[in-house]
């Protein structure tokens, strides 16, 4: 599928999808929040494709919602309109692929939300991240959604109704970023990050976000349960098979998928 707003590409493994409105610092709009997702399904569903990366054209990861979309629409037509951009957040949740947000510059609104519901970020330094739009007379309610799941409630309530923005550092400090690198190693870091996971068992991949998922609103002795389900029928897989063999052998496993 041809793409505008959003470039793709496949390296090894690894589906990369790249923002792509740089001059309007790659705020959502109807066409970008459409292609984002056709994307990420595209990747999903590409057989290739292990682990997937968004990383962004320009300086700045996301600044959220271009705000000239904020006019001259009738309450249904802004449900409709807020429904697609938070889409992404559905979305990556339902992917059975691991999603990296690879981050630069801000990540702010509705851009925080896309990194705050990809399953790992890798920010650079210089990288702040903030759920800005209490600023503008509105609030960061989608992005709220993967915030308080990564920081707890009264952290998640202090950033959406401040609107403050925080750096990278106290991002990961947060859990809201997993590494923090120099903007010059970002992307190599990303990649490194990207391949560590894509070479390993897809099948073990998949089932290990989905159980992770699952397992957030079931309580626990439940929970354990589930997952013991989950790990027993991966144990049933040929992947699983062919890791156990391959260690056992001392050689490197070759994934099938299945």
């Amino acid at each position: 599928m041809a793409y505008t707003n959003v470039l793709v590409e496949k390296r090894d493994h690894i589906g990369i999808i790249t923002l792509n409105r740089p001059q309007a610092m790659n705020t959502f709009n109807v066409p970008f929040a459409r292609e984002l997702n056709d994307a990420l399904w595209e990747m999903e569903r590409d057989p290739e494709v292990r682990v997937v990366v968004i990383a962004a054209n320009g300086k700045h990861f996301s600044t959220g919602i271009a705000l000239d979309e904020f006019k001259n629409k009738t309450p249904k037509e802004y449900r409709e309109f807020i429904r697609l951009m938070d889409e992404h957040n559905h979305t990556i949740a339902r992917m059975k692929k691991p999603v990296i947000a690879s981050v630069k510059g801000y990540a702010l609104a509705n851009g925080a939300g896309l990194s705050f519901a990809c399953d790992l970020t890798v920010a650079a330094e210089d990288a702040r991240f903030g759920t800005t739009a209490i600023n503008v007379g509105l609030i960061c309610l989608g992005p709220a959604v993967p915030l308080v799941r990564n920081v707890g409630r009264k952290k998640a309530l202090e950033m959406v109704l401040t609107g403050q923005m925080i750096s990278a550092a106290e991002a990961q400090r947060l859990g809201l970023v997993n590494r923090v690198v120099p903007p010059e190693q970002l992307e190599e870091a990303t990649l490194e990050l990207a391949h560590q996971l894509a070479e390993k068992s897809p099948q073990a991949l998949q089932i290990g976000k989905a159980g992770i998922y699952a397992m957030q609103d079931v309580p626990y002795h439940q929970a354990l349960d589930m997952l013991s389900d989950m790990f027993a029928a991966l144990c049933c897989t040929e992947d699983a098979e062919e890791g156990v063999r391959a260690f056992l052998e001392k050689r490197k496993p070759v994934w099938r998928g299945r």
